[in-house]
């Protein structure tokens, strides 16, 4: 496993921009210690850090993007984030030393730590370990998943994370499996044992012309997220074109080109929708 003076003197962790392209920052490490790491926690994946994030919990934020992720959705505006060798490799004791530099402006903006992706969950270990610790450091805390593998977290780790803000992509199996390659099941199922365990949830919903604006869909998830009974706020995010130069860049075919954001007005519908619920959106 690389040590950690060679992992820190790799690319500076922190973005100018989360839009950043990184690829192939962590080919170097071997496939045997990309499994040791997985396994221990002990080294991450990451493909930046950005500071001063309003959008991403509670308050100003500081954000890690991990890379790897299963899913394939047709609207992601990092797929760079998807291969998780893409990541810089980083021990978590320099991810947490990062992370220490911004503790104190933190407490003061009341705001926190959000691991989000990629999936943060495809390294589990790393993220348990490195949001405990954020934790123990007086940070709020908070995970920025799909849900999909949110089986790999006991209920213990569970309790470790302060907010949960989950990624609801659709609602009918076909087209969720349509725009994301992966069923919408287990997505729901972790949902409901967060809802069991009280803990706080953000959802987040990009809304797609022709792709998610679906006003079935929308309104199955909008009764879902009330019937929770957790869900703190919901934020409905317009689709843009910024990640489209990535696809491009890494050769990959992008179905959404002649795509536009939505409206103003389909905004304002799709958000009164879920606040007839009684959400509160954003």
């Amino acid at each position: 496993m690389p040590s950690e003076h060679s992992v820190q003197r790799l690319i500076q962790l922190r973005a100018e921009s989360p839009f950043e392209l990184r690829v192939r920052l962590g080919r170097s490490v071997a496939d045997s210690d990309v499994h040791s790491a997985l396994a221990s926690g002990e080294l991450g994946f990451i493909h930046s850090f950005a500071a001063g994030s309003a959008a991403d919990g509670p308050g100003v934020r500081v954000v890690a993007f991990t890379t790897g992720c299963l899913w394939r959705c047709l609207y992601c505006h990092n797929p760079d984030t998807w291969t998780l060798t893409n990541g810089i490799p980083v021990t978590l004791t320099h991810a947490l030393e990062t992370l220490r530099k911004y503790r104190y402006e933190l407490k003061v903006m009341s705001g926190g730590f959000t691991l989000s992706g990629g999936e943060p969950l495809m390294q589990d270990r790393f993220a348990v370990k490195f949001l405990s610790a954020a934790r123990g450091m007086g940070i709020h805390t908070a995970l920025d998943t799909n849900g999909y593998l949110g089986e790999r977290l006991s209920d213990g780790e569970l309790d470790a994370i302060d907010i949960y803000v989950l990624d609801i992509k659709g609602w009918n199996p076909a087209r969720h499996r349509r725009l994301t390659g992966m069923d919408i099941e287990p997505v729901l199922e972790f949902a409901g044992r967060l809802a069991q365990h009280r803990k706080t949830v953000w959802i987040r919903f990009v809304l797609v012309p022709g792709l998610t604006d679906n006003f079935e869909d929308i309104g199955n998830i909008a009764d879902f997220a009330a019937g929770l009974g957790v869900v703190e706020r919901v934020d409905v995010l317009p689709f843009h074109q910024l990640g489209r130069f990535k696809w491009k860049t890494l050769g990959l075919k992008y179905g959404l080109e002649n795509t536009k954001p939505p409206s103003a007005g389909l905004v304002r519908r799709v958000c009164s929708r879920f606040r007839q619920t009684g959400l509160i959106t954003h």
